[in-house]
């Protein structure tokens, strides 16, 4: 299959482009012989093939890692740690092959892929260290006779369902806490994008994790809720970890009831940009580009609602839309390449509704608003980088996450009004503001309904920060020593008779 990468996307490695799944330590085709296509979103070309797996596969990987979880869990939390230092520094050995995978399979450019295969490895880092740092608590005694204890024990076999706009990051993220807290796996990629965790995984079994430990399996869009249904009802499965809609988060907490599976849900969000008046502009036009067009727009915490104080909006505008205007659109293999395609029709078509039902609403286009063919691209999935200012609340794009290029520009006149129309959404994953008063800092910030809030910095993601939403855009959290602990059970031990 390497053959069919373009030369400047060529693999060192072939042999990371991986087309099975891999259960109990081995790599095997699906068992009903079924494949389905991965198409490059810059070209529209299927050039490679993936296991189209059915019930029967997902419960060979549940089988393989349940029978795996009590010996990964007794081995010593050093061991794991030492397991985990070895994929990460695979991990980086092999960043500019993963960076080439992540830019065919998704479209980003090959830049941003190589810092998400940077980003993705801080986790597997930053977990490695934390695996020997899973504390409990002595509690002092009431009564004499007795000692209390509380102690942390890993949930049991995690399934990782993951999206396709990080391929690489999202699942390393869930895999490496879930090992270090002595888990099991079960992964499933996202349809569009299996490669590169097919070779993350690949990366995993060379760094020598233990043989049903890591499972994953890959599905079509048609089959996934066949596999994902065979965990869901399997008691084993002790846990959910999924990245993706707040509509599927809803359906896997239904479904995962009968069997009240512990879950981490990072959901859809609707994030709030706000500028005040007394605001650094240009900080805050580049905090913008960067929280905005990374990925072209495809990230969960990307804003969707820009609210602009009425008097800083003309001047703010104009700032950022020669910024907009300047953003170079192409494939992974354009080197000056800033914004790739979106990553399928469906993501190409809500764009475009969005803007058009902006526009037909009283929307006033600042830059772009339409469908482009780059140079070197014959894919069809290609959007200008778009502005339209003059947005209300009435619009598409105020009420649903556009996840795109496209940003929307909201005038406002005081404090209170801005902060209740941030807060207006059923979702809270993330929301950015800048302002120089502190007072208003302090209480914005604390005001603010969202699990995360930038305050004068558009780039919030860390492995050592905490990363989830509130109300309908999930629960759980990722990363930081908080994430550690959504794979683990507290325990209390009470031992009597020590007098």
């Amino acid at each position: 299959m390497d053959r069919a990468f373009r030369n400047d996307l060529q693999l060192a490695r072939p042999e990371l482009i991986c087309a099975g799944n891999f259960i109990a330590g081995a790599w095997s085709a699906g068992q009903a012989g079924a494949s389905y296509p991965v198409t490059d979103p810059a070209s529209g070309e299927a050039f490679a093939e993936v296991a189209d797996s059915d019930a029967l596969d997902a419960r060979a990987a549940a089988d393989s890692a349940a029978a795996a979880f009590d010996a990964w869990r007794h081995r010593p939390a050093r061991e794991r740690a030492q397991l985990l230092k070895r994929w990460h520094a695979l991990i980086l050995a092999n960043a500019d092959d993963l960076a080439r995978l992540i830019s065919r399979e998704q479209g980003k450019p090959l830049a941003e892929a190589r810092g998400e295969v940077n980003y993705g490895a801080s986790y597997v880092e930053w977990f490695a260290e934390e695996a020997v740092r899973t504390y409990g608590d002595m509690i002092p005694e009431g009564g004499r006779g007795r000692k209390l204890m509380v102690v942390k024990e890993p949930v049991g076999v995690v399934a990782a369902i993951t999206p396709w706009n990080f391929p690489l990051a999202m699942i390393a993220r869930k895999i490496a806490p879930a090992l270090a807290a002595g888990c099991t796996v079960l992964a499933k990629p996202a349809e569009d994008t299996p490669l590169t965790a097919l070779a993350l995984v690949r990366l995993a079994q060379e760094a020598g994790i233990p043989s049903g430990v890591l499972n994953i399996v890959t599905a079509s869009r048609a089959r996934t809720p066949v596999v994902v249904g065979e965990w869901l009802n399997d008691a084993r499965v002790r846990k959910i970890t999924f990245t993706g809609s707040t509509a599927v988060g809803k359906s896997l907490a239904r479904d995962s009831a009968a069997t009240l599976k512990k879950l981490s849900l990072e959901l859809g969000g609707n994030a709030p940009f706000i500028v005040f008046g007394d605001a650094d502009l240009d900080a805050a036009v580049n905090g913008l580009m960067v929280s905005k067009f990374r990925n072209g727009g495809q990230t969960c915490v990307s804003p969707n609602r820009v609210y602009v104080q009425r008097d800083v909006y003309a001047d703010f505008a104009e700032r950022l839309a020669a910024k907009v205007r300047a953003l170079k659109v192409g494939p992974a293999t354009d080197p000056a390449a800033q914004i790739g395609p979106m990553i399928n029709a469906r993501a190409l078509d809500k764009i475009m509704q969005h803007v058009s039902d902006a526009l037909a609403r009283g929307g006033v286009l600042l830059a772009g608003g339409t469908q482009v063919q780059p140079a070197g691209a014959h894919g069809t999935t290609f959007h200008a980088p778009t502005l339209i200012g003059n947005a209300s609340a009435d619009m598409l794009l105020a009420r649903e996450e556009t996840f795109g290029p496209v940003v929307a520009l909201f005038p406002f006149d005081d404090e209170d009004e801005v902060v209740a129309l941030a807060n207006d959404t059923p979702f809270g994953l993330a929301a950015y503001f800048y302002a120089r008063d502190i007072a208003r800092v302090w209480r914005v910030a604390d005001r603010l309904e969202t699990g995360i809030v930038g305050i004068n910095e558009g780039a919030l993601a860390a492995e050592s920060a905490p990363f989830g939403g509130v109300k309908e855009s999930g629960y759980g959290r990722e990363g930081s020593r908080y994430g550690l602990d959504d794979y683990m059970h507290t325990k209390y031990l009470c031992l009597g008779g020590v007098e």
